[in-house]
């Protein structure tokens, strides 16, 4: 018996019927299950345990507790509610698996049509995982104060407030790269390549690979281009003075989900993280493949 993890984006899986019927083929079949409603946009979470027993011991995330014996997290929803699923396991080493109910799903491999041919898969272990790296992002107050957060796909350093150009002076490993005049710079793993860096006009990355990639935000400048480092690089972006000598109010967003508020004198240092996520197939599809039948679904 495998100890499973629904987590449900409810506003995806309206009336929750695909959470009831993964949870009902698993549980006929002798398996265990504990689902996780997402309420998305007010980050509440709430358990319910439907293999008769307490959630019990285990990880502490996010203010609640995962089962130690989870076997995988299925998380049904699009890729942000897998980038918020992966935020919240990002203590534990849960492996995820996505069923796609949103629209594109780059991250999110399984559709409805075969949710049972992979449940089977699921059950009798044949999967194939793939580890993929994450960022930190480590802000340093003026006034000395530190705090952190983490993400699987970007970390994004916006303007706040007035529709104004922020400006942005970027270090990488200590050394002075480029001072910056756009809406803002995106930092992001190759998981995160086809998100708002793709909109933004950055690389596509093979999402396994280990790079950091960075891509301006509209910038005020014909010259300026993405920049691929290496995951080793630790990047440095400092809010200096704005226009006139004004003070800056920028935000640093995680995966789109989570805020860090920053102002002139501030600054963030982004590296690759010690945490990695683990995603789950249960078909072994290249990315070439993938992108190709997401290319062609925009057309």
């Amino acid at each position: 018996m495998k100890h499973f993890l629904i987590y449900t984006n409810c506003h995806k899986d309206q009336g929750l019927a695909t959470t009831e019927r993964i949870r009902g083929y698993l549980e006929s079949r002798g398996q265990k299950c504990t689902v996780i409603l997402q309420n998305k946009g007010d980050g509440n979470h709430h358990s319910e345990d439907c293999g008769g027993e307490s959630a019990g011991d285990g990880n502490p995330v996010a203010g609640r507790t995962f089962p130690a014996d989870a076997y995988c997290m299925i998380v049904l929803g699009g890729d942000g509610t897998m980038l918020q699923a992966a935020w919240d396991v990002k203590k534990t080493h849960i492996p995820l698996i996505g069923v796609n109910l949103g629209t594109l799903g780059y991250m999110t491999e399984v559709e409805p049509a075969g949710l049972e041919e992979a449940l089977e898969r699921l059950m009798a272990g044949q999967v194939f995982s793939e580890s993929r790296m994450m960022l930190n992002g480590k802000v340093f107050y003026r006034d000395g104060r530190v705090t952190e957060d983490w993400s699987l796909n970007d970390i994004v350093i916006s303007r706040c407030g007035a529709l104004q150009v922020i400006k942005l002076n970027i270090y990488v490993n200590g050394q002075f790269l480029k001072d910056y005049s756009a809406d803002g710079v995106i930092i992001t793993t190759p998981t995160g390549s086809t998100g708002y860096n793709l909109s933004a006009g950055g690389p596509i990355a093979e999402p396994s690979s280990r790079m950091i990639i960075m891509t301006p935000i509209c910038p005020h400048t014909l010259s300026s281009r993405s920049i691929i480092l290496s995951p080793e690089d630790v990047i440095e972006i400092e809010i200096p003075q704005g226009r006139e000598g004004r003070r800056q109010q920028v935000t640093a967003n995680f995966d789109g989900a989570h805020e860090i508020s920053m102002c002139t004198g501030d600054r963030i240092q982004i590296a690759r993280s010690e945490k990695t996520t683990e995603i789950l197939a249960v078909n072994k599809v290249s990315f070439l493949e993938v992108l190709h039948r997401k290319m062609r679904e925009t057309e």
